[in-house]
């Protein structure tokens, strides 16, 4: 899979210290609150799974799986829930766990299913954003790194399903995906 990737643009020390000061920040903000994180499926297996190690107030998990990109490397720009959540949520806080954050037109969509269920707050964490892609409005309280308009995989990230046991994130080379 090395062969593949173009450039490593973010090693897995670093991406380790940024989540570690997340978990921090997370558990200072949400302090006696009834915590909910929801990861987003897949790609934010990982990165959900070494930030909860890091959050050290109560909270539970539960995991949304949304389609909007299918095999493609674009947004098709109709979301569709696959498996929604499996816990009530009505009157508490909830952090939707992210990978990365490209359009911002699943995310948007998913806060407006989320919001219908009543709950105390939403808010985003993201492992990765890319704000020039932005095509919606998304206000994102918890970013790790702001990276620029390149396919990235590893560390949960994909192409066509591969490339997500990366333990660091690497900028796919062009010939892979076109």
């Amino acid at each position: 899979m090395r062969e593949d990737i173009k450039e490593v643009l973010l090693d897995e020390e670093k991406i380790n210290e940024k989540v570690k000061e997340l978990g921090k920040k997370i558990s200072e903000d949400y302090k006696g609150k009834d915590l909910i994180l929801i990861g987003i499926l897949k790609g934010s297996v990982v990165f959900m799974g070494n930030l909860v190690k890091y959050i050290d107030i109560p909270c539970a998990i539960d995991f949304m799986s949304v389609s909007s990109y299918g095999n493609g490397t674009s947004t098709s720009g109709i979301v569709k829930v696959l498996k929604d959540l499996d816990s009530d949520v009505e009157g508490k806080d909830i952090l939707i766990v992210e990978d990365i954050i490209d359009s911002g037109v699943t995310l948007k969509y998913l806060m407006g299913h989320i919001s219908g269920k009543k709950p105390n707050s939403i808010e985003i964490i993201t492992l990765l954003n890319k704000p020039e892609r932005r095509r919606v409005e998304i206000n994102v309280k918890y970013t790790g790194f702001i990276v620029p308009d390149y396919f990235l995989v590893g560390y949960g990230l994909d192409y066509a399903e591969k490339y997500r046991n990366l333990p660091y994130i690497g900028i796919l080379k062009d010939e892979i995906y076109e």
